[in-house]
């Protein structure tokens, strides 16, 4: 499936988790547990050429998977990440 990269409207949990969504004029809510997405952690960067083993590089939360429904019963999976300001929409599954 293509990315879709669009920008969207969510609201967060304490925690940082999805609660909710808006996503072209239509309002979801998040109807399980969403799953963090994760990646290089940002401030590893300048050392990323260097050789970390036996381990890895540090890891960061970079987005979130989670499935979200309407009130009239719409439900897909979205796939967001967070640009610094903003959230961006990378993928939905039917």
């Amino acid at each position: 499936m293509p990315q879709l990269q669009e920008f969207v409207e969510i609201w967060t949990g304490e925690s940082g988790e999805p609660q909710r969504l808006v996503w072209r004029a239509r309002r979801f809510r998040v109807t399980d547990r969403p799953t963090p997405r994760v990646g290089p952690a940002e401030w590893w960067q300048p050392f990323a050429a260097h050789d970390v083993s036996p381990g890895r590089e540090p890891l960061a939360i970079a987005g979130w998977r989670f499935q979200a429904s309407t009130d009239d019963g719409e439900t897909h999976v979205f796939d967001v990440d967070h640009d610094g300001t903003r959230w961006l929409l990378l993928k939905v599954f039917d």
